[in-house]
């Protein structure tokens, strides 16, 4: 079991090594060759400054049992397909049951703005999206060595 990080953007790199850490846990995190990111804790996996090419090398390496932090949803949902944990870097579990929704959510406000309209931007990061972060990643760090446990 794994963490693995899409990285470019993602704030609260630094809570989930401090998650994983505690546990022992590996942490991948995966970015562009645009941006640097030094960790003395986790291993930085570059890939390529294409669209998308992050994402995919990410989902490519993603395995049942490890845990994807993401905030994109098709990142997430190919993650879920392979029997993988997925959370946001807010600390949201993403799961089978609300995957659905939030693709649709976002397919939806594609359509808006392409169409000229608007949608709200996103929120400021709190102290509270810091603390579900940590509590969230702490429960499926559990989550998934018990499993592993089981087996």
């Amino acid at each position: 079991m794994r963490i693995l990080v899409d990285a470019d953007a993602c704030p609260g790199r630094d809570i989930i090594e401090r998650a994983s850490k505690e546990s022992q846990v590996e942490v991948i995190m995966f970015c562009d060759l645009n941006h640097v990111i030094k960790s003395s804790y986790s291993k930085v996996v570059y890939a390529d400054s294409g669209f998308q090419s992050v994402d995919m090398k990410l989902a490519n390496e993603a395995q049942k049992g490890d845990i994807v932090v993401t905030q994109d949803f098709g990142v997430a949902t190919m993650a879920l397909s392979k029997r993988a944990y997925a959370i946001g870097p807010k600390g949201y579990i993403y799961n089978d049951d609300n995957i659905d929704k939030l693709l649709f959510e976002r397919h939806i406000s594609s359509k808006v703005r392409r169409a000229g309209g608007k949608t709200s931007n996103a929120k400021k990061r709190s102290a509270e999206d810091d603390k579900r972060l940590y509590e969230n990643l702490k429960f499926l760090i559990e989550k998934s060595l018990s499993a592993i446990d089981y087996i």
